[in-house]
């Protein structure tokens, strides 16, 4: 889940993402309007689910073949029926009779064909297109050597989607409730051609909501119930109103005047009102960490980080303990490497993978141990000083806290370091990271699903997301090889993963910081709400007011 700029969460920011005040508050006398009131941290930069860049909150206007339920289980979603073959490389989806667009057109199996091929056309430009690696073809069209239309899926008749993979996809049941998998409409596609996506209305939904009064811009837009959905009935909310919040206080301030039914907390906030009956603590399969630019413009910036004991030394310099539980202070828990706790478990033991991804002196903290490398550091290089600077987006609440910690410790444990912080707005954040403008940025994945190649796969050299452009052919290789090679072995495949993760921390090409945790003031008549660490972790399906 890229950062939750984009049309989902991402840094579970885009969490509670999306929402403005109506009336929607019950009374003694009066039935609740249905009406859900919620923050978001920025606004939406794209409705467009080929080109979206986080798809936190997506699942509740588009569906696939399945959707992500409670727990990150998998529930049903438009297909009603699948059928997988003995070798576990064919997938047969039947979709229900009775699923629509919320135009009242029929959704159909060349909808999901068109819509996968559309997504992976290079002039789309999705951000997501590394998703597809395993299914057949999916690796080739990603690196621009075959034909989208190549994409193993086909439409055997109208309502039957099959569905080829090069080899056995441990996870791919629950990466088929990923919205990005979802059918997209090529009639209405063409239909409003350049104004496609770009206004609510010029775009049609699958999913039990459909959004409304989203112009390209602004900070407020709705999602209404969706009453062609093949599951309406259950569907009891009337209404979701977003209003863009950028400072927790004037969130706090909406909340307490009965304005919004959330209210994402600051760490100063999570202090007061930590024994509020309404307060709420929700984990992420987060972890914000440090990217080094390792293609950065400046020559001299570049050999700096480029250097392992420079990163090491920066990543020694950090007490997490004291950041999660002082500084931060609302849940946040501090990583063992860049994969996420609690996301998946060793198919033979049942030991957490971010117990064994662990390494000595990584992420613990070691100032003397730290200042042994930034010395040695310092020599190989041939230099005394180091200026660098820190970006950060303001769409988490958290990140300004963090960049001020940051510059202080590493400034105090390492002499000669001067760490300029320039935290800008969540776009402009979004459009340097792309483009490499940057040193060191304050950055966070979050798992598309419940396996840690959600988190392996970023690294990898040829991944656009790979924003600092690291690369490492061994590194390269134990993820070719877990992705291949060792597809349709678990514990082999869980192996390569491991060694990869240990690789990440040994070289600190990535410096994890802290595992995410989001606390909120929610309204105690706020029913039914489902939320996951990992892909989707939104769904208001099943949502109430009480």
């Amino acid at each position: 889940m890229k950062k939750w700029t984009g049309f989902g969460l991402v840094a579970a920011v885009i969490a509670m993402s999306l929402g403005l005040a109506a009336c929607g508050q019950s009374t003694s006398a009066a039935k609740p309007s249905q009406v859900l009131r919620l923050p978001a941290t920025a606004q939406l930069d794209t409705i467009d689910l080929a080109k979206a860049t986080g798809y936190g909150q997506t699942g509740n206007v588009f569906e696939s073949f399945y959707r992500l339920g409670k727990d990150g289980k998998v529930a049903p979603g438009l297909a009603d029926t699948v059928k997988v073959s003995k070798d576990k490389k064919t997938w047969t989806f039947h979709i229900r009779d009775n699923a629509k667009w919320s135009n009242g057109d029929k959704i159909t199996a060349q909808d999901f064909v068109y819509s996968w091929r559309r997504t992976l056309t290079p002039s789309t430009k999705s951000s997501y297109m590394n998703m597809f690696s395993g299914i057949k073809n999916g690796d080739k069209i990603i690196a621009g050597k075959a034909n989208p239309d190549s994409i193993g899926i086909s439409a055997k008749n109208k309502q039957t989607v099959v569905i080829q993979l090069e080899k056995p996809i441990a996870y791919f049941k629950i990466l088929m409730a990923y919205p990005l998998f979802a059918p997209q409409n090529e009639k209405v596609i063409n239909k409003y051609g350049k104004k496609y996506a770009t206004k609510s209305q010029y775009m049609v939904y699958s999913g039990p909501f459909k959004i409304t009064n989203w112009t390209g811009t602004g900070n407020t837009w709705s999602f209404v119930k969706n009453n062609q959905y093949w599951d309406k009935k259950v569907v009891k909310l009337h209404r979701i109103n977003y209003q863009v919040v950028t400072n927790p206080q004037t969130g706090l301030s909406l909340y307490q005047n009965k304005k919004l039914d959330f209210a994402q907390l600051s760490n100063e906030q999570v202090k007061n009102y930590k024994n509020n009956s309404a307060f709420q603590e929700y984990p992420y399969s987060i972890v914000i960490h440090l990217k080094y630019n390792f293609q950065d413009a400046n020559k001299e910036k570049r050999r700096i980080m480029s250097n392992q004991n420079i990163r090491q030394a920066i990543a020694l310099s950090i007490n997490r303990s004291q950041l999660t539980k002082k500084v931060l202070g609302d849940g946040s828990v501090t990583p063992t490497g860049f994969v996420a706790s609690g996301l998946a478990r060793d198919p033979k033991t049942g030991e957490d993978f971010a117990k064994q991804q662990a390494v000595k002196n990584t992420t613990a903290y070691n100032p003397s141990l730290a200042k042994q490398k930034w010395a040695a550091g310092l020599k190989e290089l041939g230099i005394k000083k180091v200026n660098l600077n820190i970006m950060a987006g303001n769409d988490d609440v958290a990140a300004s806290t963090v960049t001020q910690y940051l510059k202080s410790a590493l400034e105090k444990n390492l002499q000669g370091f001067d760490l300029t912080i320039q935290n800008v707005p969540a776009s402009v954040a979004q459009s340097r990271s792309t483009s490499g403008d940057f040193d060191l940025y304050l950055s966070h994945w979050g798992a598309d699903f419940n396996d840690p190649i959600s988190f392996l796969q970023i690294p990898v050299s040829s991944n656009s997301l790979n924003y600092g452009k690291w690369s490492n052919k061994a590194y390269d290789k134990l993820i070719a090889k877990a992705q291949n090679q060792d597809a349709g072995n678990d514990e082999a495949r869980w192996q390569d993963m491991v060694q990869a993760a240990k690789l990440i921390n040994k070289t600190q090409s990535f410096t994890p910081l802290y595992q995410a945790n989001y606390a909120y003031l929610q309204r105690t008549d706020v029913k039914g709400i489902i939320h996951n660490t990992a892909g989707t972790q939104w769904s208001y399906k099943y949502a109430y007011i009480k």
